[in-house]
């Protein structure tokens, strides 16, 4: 390569002895009008940049980063891209939403080159075409939504720019990395429309929650006065049941309490001294009920030997007598009875 570039720089050395001078200076006019770097034979390419060389006004290769061999005069470098991400500002814009709202919007867009021969060959200007793109494709993005949406969906409305910038920017060799949208200008009426719209929504939902909060306490309010009447009528029903039960049990016990008294009385009175005895007891019983007169009422019935106690004794003992009479008499009717059907039933066996 060395010597091929050795003997193509000594036939142009030769060739320039006439108008060497003359073309040189031509170059370095040119060079210096447009920025791009001289051909100076051995060059050397910065990291993350591609330089395309033409020969001869046509496309020759792209120079890599590092050390690189050129030909005097017939290599040119037409072209240097930067490979690094480009960050361009979109300037402000006009747009029409979907409700007929006129917005100013502006944003950033982040490029970066993938092809520097399509970038060079591809548009004339890449930024400025991938900047016109990005403004046309912002328009028509907004145009499909309503105001509300272009703010909820800030982020769906950016990426849908970036995949329509990257379907027409690939045969220019540039990549759309991504575009963010910085401000949304809104006309003045429809700003004041908006803080009316959601200081209503505001109010609207404090309402809602001052509803449900009172409609909440009723409800708890109600199930608790529920849940109260429920336990005081259980409470009531055990109350009544453990009385009937109480008084039943009291019942019960005052009974077999009468009836182990009446046992009593019955053998005190069966065996010696019992008639006295049933006398002064009804002596008691007589003083005792005549203090309790007039107690309880003003109308007082009474017979006309109440002074007389002994009378009265004489008289409950007589009634005594006689029952016990009676139930003497019949006491061997029963046993006869008893005898009698004792007799049948032996004979029917």
């Amino acid at each position: 390569m060395l010597r091929a570039v050795s003997r193509a720089g000594g036939a142009l050395l030769r060739g320039s002895q006439i108008n060497g001078p003359k073309a040189w200076s031509v170059e370095l006019r040119r060079c210096a009008s447009s920025g791009l770097p001289m051909n100076t034979i051995v060059l050397f390419v910065p990291q993350q940049e591609a330089w395309v060389v033409e020969r001869m006004g046509r496309f020759h290769r792209i120079l890599e980063p590092g050390l690189n061999l050129l030909i005097p005069l017939l290599d040119r470098i037409r072209y240097v891209q930067s490979l690094k991400e480009i960050v361009i500002n979109v300037p402000e814009q006009s747009a029409v939403s979907l409700d007929n709202v006129t917005l100013q919007i502006d944003g950033v867009l982040y490029l970066r080159v993938m092809d520097p021969y399509k970038a060079s060959y591809g548009v004339e200007d890449p930024e400025y075409a991938v900047t016109q793109l990005a403004q046309t494709t912002m328009r028509s993005e907004l145009g499909k939504l309503t105001l509300d949406k272009v703010f909820r969906e800030r982020e769906s409305l950016n990426s849908n720019i970036v995949d329509a910038i990257n379907q027409a920017s690939d045969d220019w060799g540039i990549k759309c990395l991504r575009y963010e949208i910085k401000d949304i200008h809104v006309p003045p009426k429809v700003r004041e429309a908006m803080q009316m719209q959601v200081e209503a929504e505001r109010r609207k939902r404090a309402m809602v929650l001052e509803s449900e909060g009172t409609r909440e306490s009723a409800i708890n309010v109600a199930e608790g006065q529920k849940q109260a009447q429920i336990l005081a009528s259980e409470a009531e029903r055990a109350e009544q049941i453990n009385q009937a039960a109480g008084e039943a049990n009291a019942i019960l016990a005052k009974a077999k309490a009468r009836g182990e008294a009446i046992r009593v009385v019955a053998d005190a009175l069966v065996q010696q001294n019992g008639n006295a005895a049933a006398s002064l007891t009804i002596a008691e019983q007589y003083v005792t009920a005549f203090s309790k007169l007039a107690k309880e009422s003003n109308t007082i019935l009474l017979p006309s030997n109440t002074g007389d106690i002994s009378s009265m004794v004489t008289q409950a003992m007589g009634i005594y007598g006689t029952l016990t009479k009676n139930m003497q008499q019949n006491s061997p009717l029963i046993e006869s009875a008893e005898f009698t059907e004792t007799e049948e039933l032996q004979k029917r066996s």
